[in-house]
């Protein structure tokens, strides 16, 4: 099996990412639904979207040494095989209790094909061209958030909550079949690390005790835990708090996420042009200065939906920028711990995500301000982050050649 080239690699690899969100955003508008028909309370609702993402993010430490020492394919198989399963018993859930455990089992599963493609990146290209390839990935990732929620509701409204979960089945099913006739193994056996729990730790450990990682990982970290406090409070917010059914709240969803992505496609531009650190410095204070005046404006009493749909959709489309870039640089830091610097990385993302969550739950109330408050607590906080690590950052070299997959499994 020859190399894939360098889009077709990103539409392979972004169609595996996508597994994971489109799980999640296909889901958000069924919200109400299960709500009503597991006669839970709306807090209870959430608690199933936040322990997916706790388990996403614990289990990416598994996966990401797994792959650097059996290589990015087979882990991939069982990461996809739990999903489906957990997937099955989501559909068939009878009470909130089953419905929170298998979506707990259903991010550990998807966890898997979220960190290992952003390994498989690191093994062929480095600089602006991983850059590039994660942008173009991100590219793919855009259809969830701009269609799954609307794909949810047109599933939802007619078949119930659960079809969702037999949609996502489908998808994970052809993932499968992607990888095992698409994807060549990218990390041959003589660079893979010896199979053991010593080795594990002391990567880990050896990634824990660099502060530059750190801050990387926490610049990207406080930024997608801004969107996980939205994600928390969204459907709610829009379908409760503003009166919008099910396919507007997906119509101003796409909305919001579309400046996101739209913007993430020009991170490798603009990388190569003004240099990925300051990309990062500027993004990171464009999106902070703009998600903090939207937590002023809701605070003083103003939440007029156009003027928080269109401060969303800057800060998020600065918040484009950011995500991919700072992922990069922090892989850059520790290229010969890629696998385990991507599975690190993701899961101290995820849990900071989860406790953005937890707090917009504990404290939602009905009304915007929990979700816009806990936004720009953490877009702050990730201006923070930048100002300590960026100015000790190198800016990485240029490199836009392919470094080679080995051949394929």
């Amino acid at each position: 099996m020859t190399s894939p080239g360098f889009v077709r690699l990103a539409i392979i690899l972004g169609l595996l990412c996508l597994i994971g969100p489109f799980s999640i955003d296909m889901y958000l508008p069924a919200f109400p639904a299960i709500v009503a028909d597991l006669g839970v309370s709306d807090k209870t609702a959430q608690i199933t979207l936040m322990s997916y993402f706790l388990s996403f993010g614990v289990c990416q430490m598994i996966y990401g040494p797994a792959a650097d020492m059996y290589g990015r394919r087979p882990p991939m198989f069982v990461g996809l095989g739990i999903f489906i399963v957990a997937s099955i018993g989501c559909a068939l859930a009878p009470n909130v209790e089953t419905l929170i455990a298998f979506r707990a089992l259903q991010g550990a599963g998807a966890a898997a094909v979220m960190v290992i493609p952003r390994a498989i990146i690191r093994d062929l290209y480095t600089g602006t061209a991983a850059t590039r390839l994660m942008s173009l990935i991100m590219l793919v990732i855009s259809v969830s958030p701009m269609l799954a929620p609307l794909a949810g509701s047109a599933l939802i409204i007619p078949f119930g909550w659960r079809s969702v979960f037999y949609a996502v089945i489908v998808a994970s099913g052809l993932s499968l079949f992607l990888i095992k006739t698409q994807l060549p193994e990218t990390l041959p056996p003589e660079k893979r690390m010896r199979i053991a729990i010593g080795p594990m730790l002391e990567g880990y450990g050896t990634l824990m005790k660099d502060w530059i990682f750190l801050g990387l990982t926490a610049i990207g970290g406080f930024g997608m835990s801004s969107f996980f406090a939205f994600l928390s409070g969204a459907s709610f917010v829009y379908q409760e708090h503003y009166g919008m059914n099910s396919t507007q709240f997906s119509l101003a969803f796409a909305f919001n996420a579309f400046g996101f992505f739209a913007m993430s496609q020009l991170a490798g531009r603009i990388g190569e042009r003004y240099g990925l650190i300051r990309m990062v410095t500027v993004s990171t204070a464009g999106y902070s200065a703009v998600m903090i005046l939207l937590t002023l404006l809701v605070v003083i009493g103003i939440d007029s939906l156009p003027v928080v749909m269109g401060l969303l959709f800057v800060s998020f489309a600065f918040l484009g920028l950011v995500l991919p870039t700072s992922m990069v640089l922090a892989l850059e830091t520790k290229a010969e711990l890629a696998g385990s610097a991507s599975a690190l990385g993701g899961t101290l993302q995820m849990l900071l995500g989860v406790a953005s969550m937890a707090a917009v739950a504990i404290f939602f109330d009905g009304t915007i301000r929990p979700m816009v408050v806990g936004m720009g607590v953490c877009a702050a906080l990730a201006m923070l982050a930048a100002l300590l690590t960026l100015p000790k950052v190198a800016e990485p070299a240029h490199n836009l050649e392919e470094t080679g997959p080995a051949p394929a499994a």
